[in-house]
């Protein structure tokens, strides 16, 4: 969920939550559902919440919103961008392409790409209430906005793709160079001056080199470098391909050896970064020696991240060390679980030890079907059911899984 939404989603994951008993201790057989079964119950419901988020802008655009029933009335980059990439074959492509352009037009003459567009076309870059702004415009927008132009065009034919790419790609590339880079090439942020981060944690005060954010530039940097080499434009080719190897090299940066982890940031939040371990072998990041110990990791501290099959943004116990808005402990981003990262560590988790990772899946489709499909929970919490991306994002590694 985006920071600018936290206060009326609060409000309505209480309401929510009025007569849902929690799940806390229900034990789920690691069989309870059939894998063929419970994948095609997910296909449906990411079907149903993929509709009902729709709403109409001024202009005719059916924009895709955060909730599967249209109560956040924005066009979400980063939310958009895990529905296309994890689930866009039930998207209309159409409909995908009007969302792109709407974004798109959206990014500022300085190179700043939209966190959310609303119906009324107005442009907004930063994360919280357009009034109170939380930081400076996200640092992870452009690279949401290129993964989700990328698994677009990877569904059109050659001449098109070819086309909407040589159309589009100067204010990517704009976008793209506006993110803040120090020599090492990972994604920056200034501990005097924060900008929100990574939308997920968009109330986090994660400063320096962070992890998340630049395993998002590196997966963005190699998509833009093979369009331009498609294109003919070589030069932004290896631009971006220099860009990608800068961070795998300089990724060390953030690495903890004696956890066998990496970190979130270099300054603020220096925290192990649960989810980014997981995201960076879900993108097959290449980590050389360090894999195998990061899925150790993952493994050996499961039960400390993993409730009913959702994800703890830190190890249970933990919660950020600096915010840029008040959220309250084991809530929200600050120590709820969420679905969002939980096929990135279903994925990690069947690199070695498959049994884990299919009790995971189980737990949280029995989750999803008692207790809907929310954005984030915890003991006693559920907030905001119909969350389009707690749906999109674990089909995508049950569907390269097999489950």
């Amino acid at each position: 969920m985006r920071a600018g939404r936290f206060h009326l989603v609060a409000l309505l994951g209480l309401l929510a939550a009025v007569g849902v008993p929690s799940t806390r201790g229900a034990e789920v057989p690691a069989n309870a559902y059939s894998s063929s079964t419970s994948t095609q119950w997910l296909i449906r419901t990411a079907r149903q919440l993929l509709s009902g988020c729709r709403v109409r802008a001024g202009d005719g655009t059916w924009l895709y919103t955060p909730d599967g029933k249209g109560n956040y009335r924005a066009l979400w980059t980063r939310d958009f961008a895990y529905m296309v990439e994890n689930a866009g074959d039930l998207l209309p492509p159409d409909e995908t392409e009007a969302c792109l352009r709407y974004l798109v037009r959206g990014i500022r003459a300085d190179g700043a790409a939209p966190d959310r567009v609303r119906p009324d076309g107005v442009p907004v870059y930063a994360a919280g209430g357009e009034e109170h702004p939380i930081g400076e415009p996200n640092i992870d927008n452009a690279q949401f906005l290129v993964i989700a132009v990328d698994e677009h065009l990877k569904r059109l034919s050659q001449e098109g793709a070819w086309r909407i790419f040589r159309d589009w790609a100067p204010a990517l590339d704009q976008a793209m160079d506006y993110i803040p880079r120090p020599p090492s090439g990972l994604v920056w942020n200034d501990p005097r001056k924060p900008h929100s981060p990574y939308g997920f944690t968009d109330t986090i005060g994660k400063t320096g080199e962070l992890f998340f954010e630049s395993l998002l530039y590196w997966t963005a940097s190699r998509r833009m470098a093979a369009w331009h080499d498609r294109v003919g434009d070589r030069s932004r080719a290896r631009e971006y391909r220099r860009r990608a190897r800068l961070i795998e090299t300089n990724v060390r940066n953030l690495w903890d050896d004696e956890a066998g982890a990496f970190l979130a940031a270099t300054k603020d939040c220096r925290q192990l970064d649960v989810w980014g371990n997981a995201y960076a072998v879900w993108l097959d990041f290449p980590l050389g020696r360090k894999r195998d110990r990061v899925l150790g990791f993952l493994v050996a501290r499961h039960d400390r991240f993993v409730w009913h099959g959702q994800v703890r943004h830190l190890l249970q116990g933990e919660h950020w060390q600096r915010l840029l808005t008040p959220v309250p402990p084991e809530r929200y981003q600050n120590g709820a679980y969420w679905a969002t990262a939980s096929g990135w560590v279903i994925w990690a988790l069947a690199q070695k030890d498959p049994k884990l990772a299919r009790r995971t899946w189980s737990d949280l489709i029995a989750d999803f079907q008692q207790g809907g499909v929310c954005e984030c929970v915890n003991d006693g919490y559920r907030q905001l059911p119909s969350y389009v991306v707690s749906a999109a994002n674990p089909l995508a590694a049950a569907r390269r899984l097999g489950f």
